[in-house]
């Protein structure tokens, strides 16, 4: 079945088969590691402000910055994640003329180790009255390093009895989600005990995992332990509009790039028809020889099987370097802003490559199908006649 003229038409034909499977299976698998890839760092950037797991109140009392039930459920994953205290309250920030509203938030030392990548210029020391906001409100309000502000508890500032602290700045972070960069600012718990005079209790408790896939059975058994009014939410609970926006954004994108690879299997089928049609007298002849329907079949379906490999591979291939192409020299930009990053990920998956290579070569095997019984129907007597 092989063709014997170098530049043969159904050569041609199964190369171009070939090449339009692999562009395919690359936009596809492409697609696959974009999503991948987007996914990871909102989850990371998400999951390094609010942890993986939150515990505080229903109703955003304070609670005891001791929880007997809390320690005894937390021994099962002893070694395996960290709990720290927080204190997040709204406050009003005031430099001179200018007042902005942020959310300030008093967190342990160890939690330091959490956040400390996302600092583009200072220190995180939390001792004393330090603070470190995002560079957006920096420079939002004209702020710098060593600047002294004055944050307010809003609650207080229409009562006679305001409450406020003088705070020095002496760090600025980053993160790419304008949400955290404009509003949120970091102190130490004891200066927001201070500010907000929550007589040594907290917000609540963030807890993260060493493996952050388990988090959706830690919060189901503290959500199952944990007394009223205590609520537990995971990071994903939190954020639950954004990802239900990923996960149907995902669906009609998956299913344009796999018609992009159904019609390289249409091109299959048309190869492997014309095939069919160029060799009818060399079917003919074979079959006359006393080649089975079933032999003929077998060529057939390996042809498609053949087809089906390469594709799969060159378009793996293909994709894999355009993965790496990107992540080393983030050719394609994004606004940070809109997307909170600047540049558009690739996360390559192999389990994507193995799911989509094996899929893309079974459909291959069965768009041979076709041809090959058309080609078992053939009868040697007109092939043979067949020019």
């Amino acid at each position: 079945m092989r063709s014997t003229r170098k530049g043969s038409f159904t050569r041609i034909a199964a190369i171009l088969s070939i090449a339009g499977l692999s562009v395919g299976v690359s936009a596809l698998l492409i697609t696959l590691f974009i999503l991948n890839g987007f996914e990871r760092v909102i989850s990371e950037k998400i999951s390094q402000f609010d942890g993986h797991v939150r515990i505080s109140h229903f109703l955003g009392q304070p609670i005891e910055p001791q929880i007997t039930s809390l320690d005894s459920i937390l021994n099962i994953y002893k070694g395996k994640l960290s709990n720290t205290k927080f204190i997040q309250k709204p406050a009003l920030l005031r430099k001179g003329k200018f007042a902005e509203g942020i959310i300030l938030e008093g967190i342990e030392t160890k939690r330091v180790n959490y956040i400390k990548d996302i600092l583009i210029e200072g220190n995180f020391d939390l001792n004393k009255n330090n603070i470190i906001i995002g560079q957006s409100l920096s420079e939002k309000l004209n702020l710098n390093i060593g600047d002294e502000i004055v944050l307010f508890d809003i609650i207080t500032l229409n009562s006679g009895n305001k409450k406020l602290k003088i705070f020095k700045i002496t760090g600025l972070f980053h993160s790419g989600m304008s949400e955290y960069d404009n509003s949120l600012a970091f102190t130490s718990i004891k200066n927001t005990n201070d500010l907000f005079a929550m007589n040594s209790k907290v917000s609540g408790y963030i807890l993260n995992l060493e493996n952050q896939t388990n988090y959706k059975s830690l919060t189901k058994l503290l959500s199952n332990e944990l007394p009223y009014p205590l609520m537990v939410m995971s990071w994903k609970e939190k954020n639950r509009a954004l990802f239900k926006w990923m996960d149907i954004q995902r669906l009609p994108i998956l299913i344009i790039f796999g018609l992009i690879t159904l019609v390289g299997l249409v091109n299959i089928i048309s190869a492997l028809a014309m095939i069919t049609i160029d060799k009818t007298r060399q079917i003919g002849i074979l079959k006359s020889l006393g080649l089975s329907k079933q032999k003929l079949n077998q060529i057939f379906l390996i042809k498609g099987l053949i087809i089906g490999l390469a594709g799969s591979l060159f378009g793996s291939l293909f994709a894999l370097f355009i993965a790496s192409i990107q992540n080393n020299y983030k050719l394609l930009q994004v606004p940070e802003d809109v997307y909170f990053m600047d540049f558009i990920p690739l996360d390559v998956n192999l389990q994507n490559i193995l799911i989509v290579s094996i899929f893309v070569t079974f459909i291959c095997i069965l768009a041979s199908l076709w041809p090959s019984l058309r080609a078992g129907k053939i009868e040697p007597s007109k092939a043979l006649k067949y020019e």
